[in-house]
């Protein structure tokens, strides 16, 4: 009866696609089998106020971010890295789906797609049930989900089948996540909602508190990668920053340094290492001594904050290393899943 199962399966899989998503709080990317990553664009959304019609869908709907009219707004219907809008993420994600099967032949669109979506280890049960209804109504056939770090543990290329300890911490958009991982499944893991939005709104925070200056997000993206950091630099940089001075209502110019930036983004930092912390005091003994040679792998957009990885060295006393293509790493990860399906998705 199996065998005959596997054959059927078999025979479908001719005649639709596999995807993999990184459904992110600020990014999301596509993986489609055979195919790699197709599409990596914002998780953003244009709409019309009163009707609430999707006018644009990712890089374009990311531009207009913070300079829409009064009857059309730009958002993000991903919170810490669940679903907080429900329709426009159904919308986003169809957007999405539909663009990537355009890039297979047209004999396997003929059946919904099999779709594998990544998402943070410590949603509750009714957000996993969002993301599967929003997915299949979005238009994916079969809806399967795997926990995101072990999807970028398998992505960065760690050995996660081995009987050893391999630690993995996820910076996303919306929530980080951390966890030791062995024989293919996760030992112990911590997952918080602080990520690259946390930073970003931890410096709007501080050019409003200093200076009185009233910036967007973009503008606050551009600094933190520009002049952000979580450790000391020997060149003390500076950037000059455009915004609204709150007290003249006027635009204004101010010079911010990184050492101010620096201070500001301390406290999400300081969660972030804690969850770190937390996680490696739960690690099994023999575990935690696997972590001593191997360290500790950075991916996810936050992992390309500088000196970050100093920082958790410092604070752990392990290695620390970043990830070749940190932004890709979940996404690569369920293409692997989904190449190797009789392992990971039985």
């Amino acid at each position: 009866m199996a065998s005959f199962l596997q054959r059927i399966a078999k025979k479908m899989s001719l005649f639709s696609s596999d995807i993999g998503i990184d459904l992110g709080t600020a990014n999301c990317l596509v993986y489609v089998r055979d195919k790699g990553i197709v599409l990596a664009e914002p998780s953003v959304v244009a709409i019309k106020e009163s009707t609430r019609q999707v006018l644009n869908v990712g890089s374009e709907a990311k531009s207009m971010l913070g300079k829409c009219p009064c009857n059309i707004r730009a958002i993000r219907p991903m919170k810490d890295g669940v679903i907080a809008d429900f329709e426009i993420t159904e919308e986003m994600l169809r957007y999405f789906i539909q663009k990537a099967i355009r890039t297979v032949p047209w004999r396997k669109r003929l059946l919904h797609p099999r779709v594998l979506v990544a998402v943070p280890s410590g949603i509750t049960e009714v957000e996993n049930r969002a993301v599967k209804d929003s997915a299949k109504r979005a238009g994916a056939g079969e809806v399967v989900l795997v926990e995101e770090p072990m999807a970028a543990a398998v992505g960065v290329g760690l050995p996660v089948a081995e009987p050893a300890g391999s630690m993995i911490v996820d910076i996303g958009g919306g929530t980080t996540e951390v966890a030791v991982i062995s024989l293919s499944g996760i030992v112990g893991s911590k997952s918080v909602r602080v990520g690259g939005d946390e930073l970003d709104g931890a410096i709007i925070q501080h050019l409003k508190r200093v200076y009185n200056l009233m910036i967007g997000e973009l503008t606050a993206e551009q600094i933190k990668i520009r002049i952000g950091s979580a450790y000391p630099v020997k060149d003390d940089e500076s950037l000059e920053v455009k915004g609204l001075d709150l007290v003249s209502r006027v635009p204004k110019t101010v010079r911010v340094s990184a050492a101010e930036i620096r201070m500001a983004l301390q406290e999400p930092i300081t969660t972030i290492i804690e969850a770190v912390r937390a996680t490696l005091e739960r690690c099994p003994p023999d575990l935690a001594a696997d972590l001593i040679d191997r360290g500790i792998m950075l991916a996810g957009g936050g992992a390309m904050l500088s000196g970050l990885d100093k920082l958790l060295t410092e604070e752990t006393g392990l290695p620390v290393f970043i990830s070749e293509e940190p932004l890709n790493a979940v996404a690569k990860g369920t293409g692997v899943m989904l190449q190797e399906d009789s392992i990971w998705l039985a």
